[in-house]
């Protein structure tokens, strides 16, 4: 394949384009390739037309007057000059080239490799400074947080030393496949391999926990009794799943979280062949995809909660409906209104559970249980640290990340409170969100501002889910909401939701109707959101113009 820049002409009948128009073309001399062309700021820009996460079509993202270019499906932001990520979810960049206009014909520059593969890893390869003196970044997680800070230390010119504490006996995976797809190997979910960390010059100490801090000498312990010294330091060590403390819970086996690899192999081996009773304790994210999933598979899925409706506490009660129904069609029945009594062991195996006792004396067969009852922050090694933590056990950060008090100490991720400007917030609004990709994106700032002291940009959170039709939801409702706008057909899920609290649109949820939502969050980051007023007036957002500038 040829790895020689040449110039390749677009088979493009009209190359007039209007500010803010892109279209997908074919490239003259290279068989199956496409490019995205588009035009901002008067200028014609031509990028790899899929999104580098999952692949969603380009042609169907969100084009800003800043520059950028949203991904339809889960929010990842390209700049479109460049390629750069400027958003998670995604890890590579977009493939970008020169584009020039002859007698009436666009033409591109690049190599065939490159335009066939429409997307570039970023360039973090580093001998690192380990002189006396040289910076040394410790970072405490191994998740999502951390290779989101490795990236963006890397890639803005950071030198020195880089190294990971995690627990994980794993290098960083994609932790949204276990509860959508329980994937138990490792390997087909790691985001990079050791290669790629090897050549950046990150040095990974795996199954290893951190268990105190000293912040005056800069030092930190392991359980292990190993001590490690550092210049900055960024914890991002996620959530500890809860248990419950009802009889039989913490006694029997059979009974699984869902956090990591190790729980989903537990989980495979009893489900075996499937065709199993299993019963799923939580009506959140994490309860509700691994119940889609089993139930796929051919299991007997029993659902209990305690409210009315799954998600009903974030969603409200009509979406929640929608969840409960969509569920239901593949299977899953559900014990709402309930509360678990007691595990039960099994009548053959006086060690593995059997049933789950509801108050009021149902009984449900298990093969398995399931907790998803949510998590805490992994925060114990502040303990004695001189560090006050907030009533959830979160550690609250300031606009650049920051642990209060400390400059050289960062924290990301489920287990940080930090300050949020988007609409509905009030000027002390904080919040903590447990989002794969709010952890990357705070991860990258961090790296982009240990290494070239860039300020954090605001951005608004993405969430989406499994639970047949895709979810997508941005926004974040720290005052809460008081009202929802419906637009659309509960009946075919195909819906966008409008969280509102008084005018201000807070939280945007849709189903089956992108890009409304990330159109609504490049929306509310500019400060331009319509107001509820407008929404049930029938103001179309997909009509509004994205302009520059982030306002939040």
């Amino acid at each position: 394949m040829a790895t020689i820049q040449q110039e390749y002409r677009l088979k493009l009948d009209d190359a007039e384009f209007k500010n803010g128009q892109k279209k997908e073309v074919e490239v003259e001399g290279i068989e199956g390739a496409k490019v995205l062309l588009l035009k901002v700021n008067d200028q014609l820009r031509a990028l790899g037309p899929k999104c580098t996460h999952f692949g969603a079509p380009l042609i169907k993202g969100i084009i800003a007057g800043d520059g950028r270019i949203t991904c339809p499906w889960h929010g990842a932001c390209f700049n479109i000059g460049t390629g750069d990520i400027e958003n998670a979810p995604a890890l590579d960049h977009l493939a970008a080239f020169p584009v020039s206009v002859k007698n009436g014909a666009v033409y591109i520059t690049g190599t065939e490799a490159n335009i066939k593969a429409g997307r570039r890893k970023p360039n973090i390869k580093c001998h690192p400074v380990t002189t006396a003196g040289a910076e040394h970044v410790v970072i405490v997680g191994g998740g999502s947080a951390a290779i989101g800070a490795i990236e963006g230390l890397r890639e803005k010119g950071f030198n020195g030393q880089i190294t990971v504490l995690t627990l994980e006996s794993h290098l960083p995976i994609d932790r949204t496949k276990l509860s959508k797809a329980l994937i138990a190997d490792e390997k087909k979910i790691e985001w990079r391999n050791a290669q790629h960390f090897s050549e950046a010059g990150v040095n990974f100490h795996l199954s290893t926990e951190v268990t105190s801090v000293d912040f005056k000498n800069h030092k930190l312990k392991t359980s292990s009794g190993g001590e490690f010294g550092y210049s900055k330091v960024l914890f991002c060590t996620g959530g500890t799943p809860r248990n419950l403390s009802m009889p039989g819970f913490k006694d029997l086996k059979g009974i699984f979280v869902l956090r990591g690899i190790e729980d989903v192999q537990g989980i495979n081996k009893v489900v075996g062949g499937n065709g199993k009773k299993v019963v799923v304790v939580g009506t959140g994210f994490i309860g509700m995809e691994v119940s889609k999933c089993l139930a796929g598979k051919g299991n007997d899925l029993t659902v209990v909660g305690t409210s009315q409706y799954p998600l009903e506490r974030v969603m409200g009660g009509k979406v929640g409906k929608i969840f409960k129904k969509q569920l239901e069609d593949t299977g899953v029945k559900f014990r709402m209104n309930a509360s678990v009594e007691s595990a039960e062991p099994s009548a053959s195996d006086p060690t593995h559970v059997g049933a789950i006792t509801l108050k009021g004396g149902e009984r449900l067969e298990a093969d398995l249980v399931i907790l998803g009852v949510g998590v805490t922050p992994t925060t114990g090694y502040f303990k004695n640290s001189g560090i006050e933590l907030e009533k959830d056990g979160s550690v609250r950060v300031d606009d650049y990340w920051r642990i209060k008090g400390l400059d050289d100490s960062y924290a990301v991720g489920d287990i940080a409170t930090y300050p949020y400007h988007g609409p509905g917030a009030s000027p002390d609004s904080h919040v903590r969100i447990e989002h794969w990709n709010v952890a990357q994106d705070a991860g990258r700032q961090v790296g982009a501002h240990i290494a070239a002291a860039e300020k954090p940009v605001h951005f608004i959170p993405i969430f989406w889910s499994a639970l047949g039709a895709q979810l997508r939801y941005c926004g974040a409702t720290p005052n809460g909401y008081d009202d929802v706008v419906f637009h659309g057909d509960e009946d075919k899920y195909s819906f966008v939701a409008y969280y509102t609290k008084g005018e201000d649109v807070v939280a945007v949820a849709s189903m089956q109707k992108d890009p409304y939502m990330v159109q609504c969050a490049e929306l509310m980051r500019r400060g331009v959101m319509p107001s509820k007023k407008e929404i049930i007036g029938g103001v179309d957002v997909l009509g509004l113009k994205v302009p520059a500038g982030v306002t939040i």
